[in-house]
């Protein structure tokens, strides 16, 4: 078996960049004609993996995300190409004989040691190629438009090992090439579901990967607005605003700004039921109760605008007003607020309409 890890980006940062136009005097997308040589990756025969239950699906479209995984298993110090071959087996197995999956739920596995694997059966021909996705098991709705990256390790409060970065970086270089992605398309599980999935500190250095994956393909970064998660114990008006929401839904939560029991328990239930609770990655499938995020904030946001009143319009009134944003705390959608909105979305870079549609409660919770 031929396996080698990708330690060092710098023959990334070295290798020829995108131009940052879309489009040449061809009419061919620029990043078409500007594909990089393929990192490194082990094949799913090259590292033994199971055949699908059924056939594995290919659509008919590029992808235009990449979602960041943690596998939330121990922090193994064994970083040798076998281990790396012993996780992807690992995960193959849970996924399908406790998941109920065809195969392994992400398109690729990175280790602790920085060893690429292919994971869904037929994601590295399928990537080579840059015409095609493979539909994953990773990130709910998002699994038709994304490719998932696991990546080795339980990321909470540990350090990411420098040899897993840079292959990361690496990886993701070679995807955003091959397809033509926005490095600012690159996202962590949790901005989709309430998970704490890809961790604290991975998570947190989402910024730092899009700006390198951007400086490595030569494209321009915006980094992206996403949703918050609250986690068990949050308070502020994030908070308050979640439990005004919760009430315009004719829900019994409290407004305190705090993310108690029964704000958690009513949240959790409505994640559920939009599918947008989460569990961990890999390891085992354990539930993560006491968060929220994700598509939980999508499924509950309404536009509301001029004329409005009620528990949604006291939740945008929270937001400015934590802002620093004079508006009156009386639940109306008056001459006021609509300056209010008006100015923040110009401040935000938004559509100025004075209408809070699902932009701009993204950018009054960020």
């Amino acid at each position: 078996m031929v396996l080698r890890g990708v330690r060092v980006a710098r023959r990334v940062l070295l290798a020829g960049g995108l131009a940052a136009t879309a489009v040449g005097v061809s009419g061919v997308p620029v990043w078409a004609s500007s594909r990089r040589a393929a990192p490194e990756i082990a094949s799913t025969s090259e590292w033994g993996a199971r055949e699908p239950s059924s056939p594995v699906q290919v659509l008919d479209q590029r992808p235009v995300k990449i979602v960041v995984h943690h596998t939330a298993t121990p922090n193994s110090e064994d970083t040798s190409k076998e281990h790396a071959v012993s996780l992807a087996r690992q995960i193959q197995d849970f996924h399908m004989d406790s998941n109920g999956w065809i195969d392994t739920g992400q398109n690729f596995t990175n280790s602790r040691g920085g060893w690429l694997l292919e994971g869904r059966h037929k994601s590295l021909p399928v990537l080579t190629a840059g015409d095609q996705h493979v539909l994953g098991a990773h990130a709910g709705e998002q699994n038709s438009v994304s490719l998932g990256i696991e990546n080795e390790g339980t990321y909470t409060d540990a350090a990411v090992p420098d040899a897993l970065w840079d292959s990361l970086v690496e990886l993701c270089s070679y995807m955003v090439a091959q397809y033509g992605i926005e490095p600012g398309e690159i996202y962590g599980h949790r901005d989709f579901m309430a998970t704490e999935c890809p961790g604290e500190v991975l998570y947190g250095r989402l910024p730092e990967l899009r700006e390198a994956v951007g400086a490595a393909t030569g494209r321009a970064v915006v980094q992206p607005a996403v949703w918050p998660l609250l986690k068990a114990g949050a308070a502020g008006p994030r908070v308050t605003a979640l439990q005004l929401l919760l009430r315009d839904r004719g829900e019994s939560v409290p407004v305190d700004g705090v993310f108690g029991g029964r704000t958690q328990q009513v949240a959790g239930r409505l994640a559920g039921e939009l599918g947008a609770a989460g569990v961990s990655c890999s390891a085992t499938r354990v539930p993560e109760p006491g968060l929220f995020g994700g598509r939980g904030w999508d499924g509950l946001v309404p536009v509301v605008g001029p004329g409005a009143s009620g528990d949604a319009v006291r939740a945008v009134q929270a937001l400015l007003i934590s802002g620093g944003r004079y508006v009156p705390a009386d639940a109306r959608f008056a001459d006021r607020m609509v300056s209010a909105v008006r100015e923040f979305q110009a401040a935000a870079g938004l559509a100025v309409s004075g209408v809070v549609d699902r932009a701009t409660w993204m950018r009054l919770l960020a």
